[in-house]
């Protein structure tokens, strides 16, 4: 890599990660800043689904050899969006909000966040520095350093990326606090199971929904894989979402991992159909998470002062409800953009950033929007922008 100054990315996750791997194919030299100790230090969250728009980024990101690698660890399930499901009957039933993520083939295209992120990582482990909390950015003459919750400083750097998730320190800064995600209210838990748990399925992508509860609606989706369904050593995962005040995350805890929220999701569906019970009774509780629905504003990416040497990609700038399988898909598009337009100024340039986020925010706003409608359906969640709470 060249003897430049790297450019400085602020999170390991996804989006960052698949921008690392364009500027590692430029030769532009970068470093990352995690503030977890290692990639297993929490649970990897629930399983993504990936569309045309997604895929097509990816691809256009990754050498062909690891492109293959990545492919390869995707399931291919057949059919066309959810088989949507009634929790009490367990009968085909009409889902309000249909989805239709379908992107190669024909088929719904997924991946564990896990494994993404590993395929995303291979070539990139050197350039990581671990435990490094980001907490904002100071300018320099000719760069920018960025600042950690120690109270040490980054090397200087050509340019900052934040990319840390909605609780993203440098979107607060860039943007003059700008950028907001919203607390929908709605909270969810994801868990895994043997493959043998799921026979009573089949194969397809399952949207199965409880509406008999008097306090809100709770709901599971999960992806049963065809190519992995006799597999014994497989897990299939799935994520339960509830309406605002079904599922009540023990002191607002979303570190909790485990028994504590293996037994609230078992607690919610004592009364479904026999067919869904194995999900639940062979569940491994250790894999069993909390997690919170938030939203960035649904009226789109708000706009701010351009700052040609900071700029912030992925949840950071336009957090998702899962309603809808967008939100991973338009974040792998901010790390193909930005790092196309990178490679092509050679490095940073002043207007480099200001390309990016005039076109991230046509398709971001359009698919916060996307999200936020399917979500007001499915969830029951409302944001007003001037008065409901922020995360």
């Amino acid at each position: 890599m060249s003897a430049s100054k790297p450019i400085l990315i602020s999170g390991g996750g996804l989006c960052s990660l698949l921008l690392a791997q364009s500027l590692r194919r430029s030769n532009i030299p970068f470093r990352i800043f995690e503030r977890d100790a290692s990639f297993t230090f929490r649970a990897q969250g629930y399983r993504l689904r990936l569309s045309s728009e997604g895929l097509d980024a990816i691809e256009s990101v990754l050498e062909p050899q690891l492109w293959q690698k990545f492919w390869d660890k995707c399931g291919k399930t057949g059919g066309l969006g959810f088989t949507a499901l009634d929790a009490i009957t367990g009968e085909v039933t009409e889902h309000a909000a249909p989805e239709n993520l379908a992107s190669r083939d024909g088929k719904v295209v997924g991946i564990a966040r896990g494994d993404m992120r590993k395929v995303f990582a291979e070539g990139c482990e050197e350039h990581i520095e671990w435990a490094r909390h980001v907490t904002g950015y100071e300018l320099t003459d000719d760069g920018v350093v960025a600042t950690f919750a120690d109270g040490s400083k980054s090397i200087e750097g050509s340019m900052l990326v934040g990319g840390e998730g909605i609780y993203s320190k440098v979107a607060k800064q860039v943007s003059g606090g700008r950028i907001k995600v919203f607390d929908t209210g709605a909270r969810g838990i994801h868990g895994q199971a043997p493959t043998t748990a799921f026979k009573g399925l089949g194969e397809g992508v399952f949207a199965v929904r409880d509406r008999s509860r008097p306090d809100g609606a709770v709901f599971i989706i999960t992806n049963v894989r065809p190519d992995q369904m006799n597999d014994p050593n497989v897990e299939f995962g799935w994520t339960m979402g509830g309406q605002p005040g079904v599922i009540q995350v023990p002191n607002d805890n979303y570190s909790i991992v485990g028994k504590q929220a293996a037994d609230i999701a078992k607690s919610l569906v004592k009364n479904w159909h026999p067919r869904f019970k194995p999900l639940f009774d062979e569940m491994n509780e250790s894999e069993a998470a909390f997690w919170k629905i938030t939203c960035s504003s649904p009226s789109g990416v708000p706009e701010w002062p351009n700052e040609p040497r900071v700029t912030v990609v992925g949840d950071a700038c336009h957090s998702m409800t899962p309603a809808g399988g967008i939100g991973a898909n338009t974040a792998v598009q901010d790390s193909a953009l930005l790092g196309r337009l990178i490679r092509e100024a050679g490095g940073f340039k002043p207007g480099v950033t200001a390309a990016y986020e005039r076109d991230m925010r046509v398709y971001a706003s359009k698919a916060v929007h996307q999200s936020y409608t399917t979500a007001v359906s499915s969830f029951g969640v409302k944001i007003d922008e001037a008065t409901s709470p922020t995360v």
